[in-house]
């Protein structure tokens, strides 16, 4: 049976059904009946969310890889994230707040929450916002940031969160894809008490965005920079609107299930950002399932997630899961070690926080401070840490699970998946935890190890390249925002004769079927938890006038798992001679990079070559470049153009 035959409207094809009753408690059973009865399995789970109108169809599956989950159901992401808890918890604790860049500390109850978000969804709607358009948000981490979201999916608009640590140049791109009607943002934001003026910022990207810049730019005024210019007519006072619209509260606006509830853009292996598109109805049944089975979260407690709204994890699990579960959702502005290395800690201790995540590179942080700030304070209340967002290396896990004595399970996914694809399901059958491995393949997920050449399945022990078999399990992207055929080529492009969800990551998997992730198929690296483009890097630093060609290359780091290296062509070689103006080009380099991408993509180091190493059909051995700046062997040379290419990053890097 072809693997690209659609399923039929219910079910997978016959050959892998399983008419066996699943031991539920039993986890390989479990998994088993989410992939050979998906239909069942979710419909089921479809049960933890509240539908105005029930589905038609929990899978409908004939155009593959494209799928609805719920179809024809009709429900609403900020109903069920807000107004649904209103009857049994109105006055329970929904969102808690802390910035210790400010100092400020504040939280808001269900009913509080409701009555926030219903008021910011009247303001987006005086500015003329409907169902379907786009509203971008450039925030820090504020409670107008969630509002702001939450309000978005209230009227069926979909949003569109940039990081705020993005500079200009990268935000714009962002607002010429997705053309937003309103944009919202901040005067600044803060970071290890360096201010992060946002304003400037906006208004050169909304320049730079041309015809595609919104309407209305809704600006909350944190009192942190200097009063910022707002332009008549486009600019708007958030505290004035608010006053405004005190007592105003918008309606929900009832949406399709396959209806897109947001656009988050991730780094590619081209310069252009992906717009990844999420659906409403499947996105909020996978994060409900995945509170119970993984997360062990339940309604009244509190969940720490120390990300931030402008990356995936921020979505799922600061915003949207919490808040499905009736969970309190703790909101963090600040740094792990500000005021001191004991600050989350106390968090956790202070607000009970029952379930915390995190990434390997903050624990990684911690790990260089006193260990006694583990211990003191209180957190009995803690069941589990999760980390995700990079791998997790063994010595780091140890370390963190014997201080904190709780479980502390590794996560494998991705923005496109937008929850785990590879953990371990505790919540079904408690599992031993392998440290280095992020487990097994989740519920949902047909994972298989693939040989990147022929498309064979390889066998335990062996290399291979990380796909799904679709259909993608609810949650997953949906496509990539207005370019149907972009989602096709770049995800399930990797075999002529199969269709697979590629990864682009290598993994192995053990006798048990844990897997272990090995690195990027591509030039995607993973800085601290954050996915750049070598690619925009490259355009980045070759923007500099001085600079003829370059390579970028994720390398190795202790601490942040990978950062970016340049290796850079000269236009004018006799700028190799002088170490004082080789220095200074590097730093006016970084500058650049930093001036269009933001300090998050900045290069390590730069180095400056004559020439890099290339093929003889003229491709640079970048896999090459990245060995010998990780001090390994660079492989097969033989198809080298000219080897002075290799001997040029070697001498770049000799100290």
């Amino acid at each position: 049976m072809s693997d690209k035959q659609p399923l039929d409207k219910n079910s997978v094809p016959t050959a892998r059904h399983n008419q066996e009753t699943p031991d539920m408690a039993n986890y390989q059973a479990f998994h088993r009946h989410s992939i050979e009865q998906p239909a069942a399995f979710w419909g089921e789970q479809a049960k933890r969310i509240h539908w105005q109108r029930p589905c038609e169809q929990v899978l409908a599956y004939e155009q593959p890889p494209f799928r609805q989950w719920f179809a024809g159901g009709l429900t609403n992401l900020c109903y069920n994230a807000v107004d649904r808890h209103l009857a049994e918890r109105p006055e329970q604790t929904a969102l808690a707040y802390v910035s210790t860049e400010t100092g400020i500390e504040t939280s808001y109850s269900y009913r509080e929450l409701h009555a926030e978000v219903a008021r910011f969804a009247a303001i987006l709607q005086a500015q003329g916002v409907q169902k379907g358009d786009r509203v971008l948000i450039y925030m820090p981490m504020i409670p107008e940031a969630v509002f702001a979201m939450l309000a978005t999916v209230r009227l069926g608009a979909i949003h569109s969160v940039v990081f705020g640590g993005f500079a200009s140049a990268s935000l714009a791109t962002r607002i010429e894809d997705a053309a937003p009607k309103v944009m919202v943002t901040a005067d600044a934001g803060l970071r290890g008490g360096k201010l992060i003026p946002y304003k400037p910022l906006v208004d050169e990207a909304l320049a730079l965005a041309g015809s595609a810049a919104p309407d209305k730019v809704i600006l909350v005024n944190r009192g942190l920079a200097e009063a910022p210019m707002m332009k008549p007519g486009r600019d708007l006072d958030y505290d004035s609107l608010r006053e405004q619209h005190l007592n105003d509260r918008a309606e929900v606006e009832w949406v399709e299930s396959s209806h897109p509830s947001y656009i988050l853009y991730t780094s590619g292996t081209t310069g252009k950002p992906k717009g990844v598109q999420r659906d409403t109805g499947g996105y909020a049944v996978a994060l409900a399932a995945s509170m119970e089975y993984i997360y062990g979260g339940k309604p009244g407690e509190c969940f720490f997630s120390t990300s931030d709204i402008g990356w995936v994890v921020g979505h799922s699990y600061i915003v949207y899961a919490p808040l499905l579960t009736g969970m309190t959702t703790l909101v963090y502005e600040g740094l792990p070690v500000h005021p001191d290395p004991g600050i989350w800690w106390q968090l956790v201790e202070k607000y009970r926080v029952s379930v915390m995540f995190s990434a390997p590179t903050a624990v990684r942080v911690l790990k260089k401070q006193d260990p006694a700030w583990l211990h003191k304070y209180d957190l009995s209340s803690l069941r589990a840490l999760f980390l995700a967002g990079e791998p997790l290396d063994e010595p780091t896990a140890r370390w963190i699970a014997g201080e904190l004595q709780v479980p502390v399970l590794d996560n494998y996914w991705q923005t496109e998946t937008g929850w785990p694809m590879l953990t371990l399901c505790n919540g079904v059958e408690p599992k031993a935890v392998k440290y280095g491995s992020p487990g097994l393949p989740v519920y949902g997920y047909d994972v298989r190890l693939f040989n990147e050449a022929t498309g064979e399945e390889v066998g335990p022990g062996e290399k291979g390249v990380i796909g799904v078999l679709p259909p993608l399990p609810p949650g997953c992207m949906s496509t990539i925002w207005q370019q149907d055929q972009r989602f096709v080529d770049t995800y399930f492009s990797l075999f002529p004769d199969k269709l697979v969800y590629s990864s682009f990551d290598w993994g192995i998997k053990d006798a048990d079927g844990y897997f272990t992730i090995l690195g990027r198929t591509d030039d995607v690296i993973n800085v601290a938890g954050h996915r750049l483009g070598t690619r925009e890097i490259e355009e980045a630093v070759s923007s500099h006038s001085a600079i003829a060609e370059v390579a970028v290359v994720g390398v190795e780091d202790s601490l942040k798992g990978q950062v970016p290296k340049a290796f850079a062509v000269v236009r004018n070689p006799a700028l190799l001679d002088d170490p004082a103006s080789r220095s200074q080009l590097e730093k006016e380099v970084i500058a650049q990079v930093a001036a269009q991408l933001g300090a998050i993509a900045n290069p390590a180091r730069v180095y400056f070559v004559n020439q890099l190493p290339k093929t003889r059909s003229g491709k640079v051995l970048r896999r090459s470049i990245q060995a010998l700046a990780e001090g390994r062997d660079p492989g097969d040379l033989t198809t080298l153009d000219d080897p002075a290419g290799i001997e040029q990053i070697r001498q770049a890097m000799k100290p």
